[in-house]
């Protein structure tokens, strides 16, 4: 995407060269430092005992959006559940050669990695926390959490909310359960909300629309969050729309307001910080749930 008047994150903030910041936000990082969660969302929905989720498999509505898509493109049945990870990598892989940063990887860099993403996820939890104090709401900073879900039927999806456990017993199963789809969420969601909605909202008012670099910038965000915020009560599946959530204002507002932290998030700090941050936010959502609000 470089180019005169075109959208590069990488010009947004430039960061001392092989500084922590400018290390951590380079695309070969994001790749490196994500693939274990995204194994592991992998092999949860593959083997975890799904009874409670009514015999289904546990997906994030932006995977099937990608399952979906490059299933349409060519990618057999067979190739359709390794895709959407498989677009992950091609796309930070992709990114990282069109960036000629360095392709070295500190390893002793993931452990601050983590710390941070559990630090930015902090004021989110605070502000889900007087969300559901102010408005009066039942007990359950679950209904704040990032996760949009779709599993494989209906009834299954009116048990299950992501990384709250709404109606899911407090048991290890129900637990682990919410933390795989929050894992999901938290890298599909981004991908598809930030990575590549933003980038193609800011080429269409750049460069379709000739609108100004700092509206285009405001625009795309403003959009991309609200977007986020809504696929959690309706979601586009199977060519129709269908109901996720009832709509309650304030949940939309929660989203839309994260969805704005995630995409100033990914403007300074990259992906993987961006994607990191959801991960850690819906999974101490998930436990700060399960351990004080549900009964």
């Amino acid at each position: 995407m470089a180019g005169k008047g075109r959208f590069k994150r990488d010009d947004l903030f430039s960061f001392a060269r092989d500084s922590y910041l400018e290390r951590t936000s380079r695309p070969i990082y994001a790749a490196i430092f994500l693939l274990p969660f995204i194994i592991f969302y992998e092999t949860g929905t593959i083997f975890i005992n799904t009874d409670l989720l009514g015999q289904s498999q546990i997906r994030v509505v932006a995977f099937v959006w990608l399952q979906n898509l490059l299933g349409y493109l060519g990618f057999g049945s067979r190739l359709a559940w390794m895709a959407p990870p498989l677009a992950v990598v091609v796309i930070l892989t992709a990114m990282q050669i069109t960036s000629k940063k360095r392709w070295g990887f500190n390893f002793g860099d993931v452990g601050p990695m983590i710390l941070e993403c559990v630090l930015l996820a902090v004021p989110l939890i605070v502000l889900s926390l007087f969300l559901n104090g102010a408005a009066r709401l039942p007990g359950n900073i679950g209904q704040f959490a990032g996760g949009g879900l779709q599993v494989q039927n209906k009834a299954a999806a009116e048990l299950f909310s992501a990384a709250g456990g709404r109606g899911v017993p407090i048991t290890g199963q129900g637990l682990l359960a919410d933390i795989i789809t929050g894992v999901g969420a938290g890298i599909y969601e981004e991908l598809v909300f930030r990575l590549i909605l933003i980038c193609v909202l800011m080429l269409l008012f750049q460069d379709i629309f000739k609108i100004s670099r700092r509206d285009s910038i405001v625009l795309s965000v403003v959009i991309s969050a609200a977007l986020f915020s809504a696929h959690h009560h309706i979601v586009f599946l199977e060519g129709q729309f269908n109901g996720n959530r009832p709509f309650e204002w304030t949940e939309f507002i929660f989203r839309t307001i994260a969805g704005v932290y995630f995409a100033v998030l990914f403007a300074v700090r990259g992906f993987g910080i961006t994607a990191g941050t959801h991960i850690f936010y819906d999974t101490i959502a998930v436990f700060v749930n399960a351990f004080f609000f549900q009964q």
